[in-house]
């Protein structure tokens, strides 16, 4: 959906754009004539993704940071180049996330623990906080925070920790939305469902009989990037008040796949000739 003649473009930050989700988001923000900010943790990747989305869409549409989301001045850096190239932000996506191998909590490792939790619930707290602040200064903005699993109070084996992390992203929106109540900054949850990208398949030994039954689950529930990120871009630039939830995978949306599934065949991960 292109934007209208004359409506007013968003100025976006995504956090962990440079793959996956967030850089089909900016894509599909870059399609409705937005001005988009790209970051991700490695320099290198977000200049080459910028390079490649300014060629297609505009140099003067996309600029980006390199940015750990765990570090407060990488943030404030970030909306700072955000806000020198377009004049500020309106919509700010913390995408940022990694996962963790499906283990038991005991097997996992301690390093890999913190990452996820620095990671997932840190980041998400910092970031919040570094848009909130600002947005409050500047007069105008929506947060957003990415849900995943856990985020309902699901659970599974092996995915305590990253539910967890998850869970807790349910809280912070749920309190930031009385925090902002008296401000000009609207809270919001984007919630994408299941999507194959690495951060998806990287939490699993691919040669694993766990790996088989899931991808079962996945091919019925799953959908690609490509597939999703329309969808919640539209919405997300459609949404006009603080606790507007964009959701994907709804629970009717499931039921009706799994009704479907012994006739509707579908093949996420076998790459197409």
């Amino acid at each position: 959906m292109a934007a209208k003649e004359g409506e007013m473009t968003k100025r976006i930050v995504i956090t962990g754009s440079t793959r996956g989700i967030g850089n089909g988001l900016a894509r599909e923000f870059l399609k409705r004539r937005c001005q988009v900010a790209v970051s991700g943790r490695s320099a290198d990747q977000v200049e080459e993704v910028v390079a490649e989305l300014g060629q297609y869409y505009g140099e003067s549409k996309v600029c980006g940071a390199a940015c750990d989301v765990t570090d407060p001045e990488q943030l404030q850096g970030l909306w700072d180049r955000t806000a020198e190239a377009f004049g500020g932000v309106d919509v700010w996506i913390n995408n940022a996330g990694i996962g963790i191998g499906r283990q038991p909590l005991w097997e996992q490792h301690d390093g890999d623990l913190a990452a996820l939790v620095n990671t997932n619930l840190t980041g998400a707290l910092l970031a919040s906080k570094t848009a909130i602040s600002n947005m409050v200064r500047q007069g105008h903005g929506q947060v957003w925070n990415t849900e995943g699993f856990g985020s309902d109070g699901a659970t599974q084996p092996g995915m305590a920790a990253y539910g967890a992390t998850k869970r807790a992203v349910r809280y912070l929106q749920e309190a930031l939305r009385k925090d902002t109540a008296d401000t000009p900054v609207q809270v919001c949850t984007v919630s994408p469902g299941i999507v194959v990208t690495d951060l998806l398949t990287g939490d699993y030994d691919l040669t694993s009989e766990q790996w088989e039954k899931s991808k079962k689950i996945f091919n019925i529930l799953g959908d690609h990037v490509h597939t999703v990120t329309p969808w919640l871009a539209d919405h997300i630039l459609a949404a006009d008040k603080s606790g507007t939830r964009v959701v994907w995978l709804t629970r009717r949306k499931a039921l009706a796949r799994f009704m479907t599934a012994s006739f509707r065949k579908r093949d996420l991960f076998t790459p197409k000739s």
